[in-house]
């Protein structure tokens, strides 16, 4: 027998390419509820809301799980909620985190403030648009979803330029990491969008090519428990 013929080629658990970047998509955890006779404060024309306290417990959840893992930076918005979801991971590993303005949540117009909840809860029109048309610039005065994949782009190619073979915690948006992953696999535009507060989805960066190794993981979270199948 030769060489080449007892040579064997097993399958290997999967391995971070040499060169890439991984990150760490965090959606903030949850924030306080909307009163319509108190609209929420603006940021650049954005909503701003505080976490609510269930957002700060997850904070410290995905802080305990994070903390356990080679953290080598941390990236959080212009939006305070990234901010104080951040928090807990940031003081454990003493780290600061950097602003990343591009990582900002979708500009939803007219229904910034909070409403964009009311009219979704209340099914309104154009939010049943937004959903079967799967575009935020349904709504008046939203951000065109050309500029929104331009800058969500860019931000992410920033990140990975900056931070090769690192891994790193980007705290963002629900919007945004629904962006990131629609990009990152040429999928429908909210096919991704929707993951759960404080959940992890983690994405591969190598030579501006990029791959999907989770979404949604919320094994940290105490409604984590699978739901029966009916």
């Amino acid at each position: 027998m030769t060489d080449q013929e007892a040579k064997t080629y097993h399958q290997s658990p999967y391995k971070t390419p040499a060169g890439a970047t991984e990150i760490l998509l965090v959606r903030h955890g949850a924030s306080e509820a909307f009163h319509p006779d108190r609209p929420f404060e603006l940021v650049d024309g954005q909503s701003d809301p505080n976490l609510a306290p269930e957002g700060r417990e997850q904070a410290e959840l995905v802080a305990e799980r994070l903390g356990k893992e080679r953290i080598d930076a941390i990236y959080v918005t212009t939006l305070r909620r990234t901010g104080q979801t951040a928090e807990p991971l940031a003081r454990r590993l003493g780290l600061d985190p950097v602003v990343e303005p591009d990582m900002r949540e979708v500009h939803l117009g007219e229904w910034e403030g909070g409403y964009f909840r009311v009219k979704f809860t209340e099914n309104d029109p154009v939010a049943r648009r937004v959903r079967t048309e799967e575009r935020w610039d349904v709504i008046p005065g939203a951000e065109p979803m050309e500029k929104l994949e331009a800058r969500v782009r860019a931000a992410v190619d920033r990140i990975a330029a900056a931070h090769k073979e690192e891994r790193v915690a980007v705290f963002t948006h629900g919007g945004v990491i629904g962006e990131v992953l629609a990009l990152a696999t040429g999928s429908r535009p909210f096919a991704f969008v929707g993951p759960d507060n404080c959940s992890i989805s983690r994405l591969i960066v190598l030579d501006g090519v990029w791959a999907i190794r989770g979404f949604n993981d919320i094994a940290h979270l105490p409604h984590a428990a699978p739901a029966p199948l009916t």
